[in-house]
């Protein structure tokens, strides 16, 4: 499984999106767009991230910035196990 499908299945479950997350793109937008995705599911993402793909983020390593997108999200996903 890509890289991407494992990061979209991972946002599906943690948000509990029914399904939905399966057809986001890279563009779509996350913070601010997906009402789920609220500063305590962050924190949820990014420790399921953690042990998904088997790395350890940084505090200084994460704003906003990082779950922009579905793209940003995966560009720092990528950056961490170095796909």
């Amino acid at each position: 499984m890509r890289t991407q499908e494992r990061l979209l299945s991972l946002l599906d479950h943690v948000l509990s999106l029914n399904g939905r997350a399966l057809s986001f793109t890279r563009d779509t937008a996350l913070l601010g767009s997906v009402p789920e995705l609220d500063s305590m599911a962050v924190v949820a993402v990014l420790t399921a991230l953690e042990e998904q793909f088997g790395f350890v983020a940084d505090d200084d390593e994460i704003d906003g910035s990082t779950f922009a997108s579905v793209g940003s999200l995966l560009d720092f996903v990528e950056s961490k196990i170095g796909a």
